[in-house]
């Protein structure tokens, strides 16, 4: 147990280092082609889609949809991370089926995708909170599950200035806003957007459509379930 703590201790180091870096030359180029590819997509398409990411955000929120699994308080941590490195495994896959899926079947479905797997990805989050013993049902938990999204589909920009919530995350809750009016919901929903937009809208185009959703649908979610695996850790190892 003591080693895999170690081996787990020295993981969150590098997650935490790498989030901290500088924006590369790279990173802002891409930002750069990223709002040239959204100044050619139709108003029309890019209204569809921040509905689509906010009612969906507020559905979590509110649980008024969701069934909240129950905390598990009985294992020990290694007990906790095998068990969420299969649930990752669970969603990713899943995700990735879905993405072929839906990728086959044109623009129309492809369209369909994105509240489709953003469902995926939150009910992933959901499951890992309670594995590592943390109860969703409470409205402050909730929201750590949208800063731990928000912080995993972000530019490094954004990383920076949220890896510091995450850390302090006991001492920032107090300050969260009681009315969900008040949560920057633009700079979350375009935030997620401008990240999985080159990833992809190429699920869009005939014939290639299933492999690049296949694809994209599995490192996404792989993405989101390291970034959430860290967060939880930042909370429980200490």
């Amino acid at each position: 147990m003591e080693s895999y703590l170690h081996y787990a201790h020295a993981e969150l180091a590098l997650w935490q280092y790498q989030l901290k870096k500088k924006p590369s030359l790279g990173g802002r180029i891409t930002n750069g082609v990223q709002s040239k590819i959204n100044s050619w997509i139709p108003d029309k398409v890019h209204k569809a889609i921040t509905m689509a990411v906010e009612n969906m955000v507020k559905a979590v929120i509110t649980g008024s949809s969701w069934i909240v699994p129950k905390p598990d308080v009985s294992l020990s941590f290694k007990e906790r991370e095998i068990k969420v490195r299969s649930r990752i495994k669970w969603y990713r896959n899943t995700a990735s089926a879905e993405g072929a899926v839906t990728g086959a079947g044109g623009i129309l479905l492809g369209f369909a995708d994105f509240p489709a797997f953003l469902t995926i990805k939150m009910k992933m989050l959901f499951d890992i909170a309670a594995l590592y013993g943390f109860d969703t049902k409470d409205y402050h938990e909730r929201l750590f599950l949208m800063y731990v999204f928000q912080l995993s589909f972000s530019s490094q920009q954004r990383r920076n200035d949220l890896i510091g919530l995450i850390e302090n995350w006991e001492e920032y809750k107090e300050t969260l806003p009681k009315d969900l009016n008040e949560f920057d919901w633009k700079t979350f929903q375009l935030d997620y957007r401008d990240y999985i937009d080159l990833a992809k809208l190429a699920q869009l185009i005939p014939v290639i459509g299933a492999g690049v959703g296949a694809i994209a649908n599995y490192r996404l979610t792989a993405h989101l379930g390291k970034y959430a695996m860290n967060a939880y850790r930042l909370r429980v190892i200490e």
